[in-house]
């Protein structure tokens, strides 16, 4: 029995109580109504029987007052586009387009077509691909289906920098026909938020290492900044001997440093976590939906598509990118890392006077030589003719530097 049914119900008890006692008044005591409703109801009964009594609402939607029939149009047409964004995304992508709507009022728009919620604007995304003749495979269903778990995050992650740390991880995206297995190494500046991902069939060590040689580095080289350190899983395919592990092995010739997280803790690396899944409703859960894959390389291309705009024109709320896109939080805060690089390599900097000048000491004490040997223990036979700043530092690393 729903809500309708049951105000029906009570609504015919008031009139039957009334013509059982054949007074109006004391039914109405009974059951507290007032004799006006009891009136209202039983004209409402005489005129249309059982189904005039049903609720209705004396609020009437005001016509006027709703947006344009274009503007509803298009918030429905891109809510089944992008069933992932939410009422403020939506609003603030639309009006990129030039279609000014509140995030309330899309919200309304999709009341109004049922679908506030993901799971109703994926279904619709789905009934419109199958419309089109587009048919489902069994691993895009069951990404449908799955359930998505909230991972509590504890703690935050401490970095200065890019490059400071970056975050790795492999997330399995699923299994198609005719291509298998796909395994995504993903790696992440937790500084910028910068965001790289490749595909693969396999999740071994070689291709976790391959995808920092392939796209991670070249990435730190191309604006001259070095990678310090990588925060890993405790998967096989990050940890093991140096000698007989291609993973441990480049970090070493690349000397990275590599931090694990807490075993059975994923919630450690949350920032690889939180991508995976706005990834899953932003890309994967719509692509899958639109397009059949025949081979690794069609999701890598659109997989690059997908991850230029992420980078480049996606707003990002997190820490230290107050609302700018990832590469625009890299490209503000470089200058942060450059400035640790110089104040790492030219600490206690000295410059030694022209040749043939003596500094003279303070009251007392010797004049300074301009001999290497007498300030950094690694002094040469011949003094430098001009200022040169050298890194005190350099000396004790080097043994068999010289000047």
């Amino acid at each position: 029995m729903n809500v309708e049914t049951k105000v029906i119900k009570s609504r015919l008890g008031l009139l039957n109580l009334a013509e059982e006692l054949g007074n109006v008044s004391l039914a109405c005591k009974y059951l507290g109504y007032s004799r006006d409703t009891f009136y209202r109801y039983k004209d409402l009964f005489s005129e249309g029987g059982e189904e005039a009594l049903r609720e209705m609402s004396r609020k009437k939607p005001n016509i006027k007052n709703r947006i344009e029939a274009h503007i509803e149009e298009r918030v429905v047409a891109f809510a089944i586009e992008n069933p992932a964004f939410g009422q403020t995304r939506a609003s603030n992508e639309l009006k990129k387009e030039g279609l000014f709507i509140s995030p309330c009022g899309v919200r309304c728009v999709w009341l109004r077509h049922d679908l506030e919620t993901f799971q109703k604007r994926l279904k619709a995304l789905e009934s419109k691909v199958a419309q089109e003749g587009l048919i489902l495979t069994e691993s895009q269903v069951a990404a449908l289906e799955k359930a998505k778990e909230e991972k509590v995050a504890h703690g935050e992650i401490e970095t200065c920098h890019p490059g400071y740390l970056g975050a790795q991880d492999t997330y399995y995206v699923g299994h198609i026909k005719g291509v298998g297995k796909i395994y995504q190494q993903t790696f992440i500046d937790t500084y910028s938020k910068v965001a790289t991902v490749k595909l693969y069939d396999r999740k071994i060590a070689l291709v976790a290492a391959d995808m920092l040689n392939d796209r991670v580095v070249p990435l730190y080289d191309q604006y001259g900044i070095p990678l310090l350190r990588v925060l890993t899983d405790r998967g096989t395919e990050y940890c093991g001997a140096r000698e007989h592990h291609e993973y441990q092995l480049y970090l070493a010739i690349e000397d990275i440093e590599h931090s694990k997280t807490k075993a059975k803790s994923p919630q450690t690396n949350g920032i690889c976590e939180r991508f995976h899944r706005t990834m899953q409703d932003e890309f994967y859960a719509t692509a899958f939906r639109k397009k059949i894959y025949n081979n690794l390389e069609e999701l890598q291309n659109d997989v690059d598509v997908w991850l230029e705009y992420y980078n480049n024109e996606r707003p990002h709320t997190g820490k230290h990118c107050y609302g700018k896109t990832p590469m625009q939080t890299w490209l503000d805060s470089i200058h942060l890392t450059k400035e640790k690089m110089l104040s790492d390599h030219y600490q206690n900097v000295v410059s030694l006077p022209p040749s043939g000048e003596k500094e003279t000491g303070s009251a007392g004490e010797q004049p300074a030589s301009d001999n290497l040997t007498d300030w950094n223990g690694q002094g040469g036979l011949k003094s430098p003719s001009h200022y040169l700043p050298i890194p005190r530092n350099y000396g004790l690393e080097n043994p068999s530097y010289r000047i």
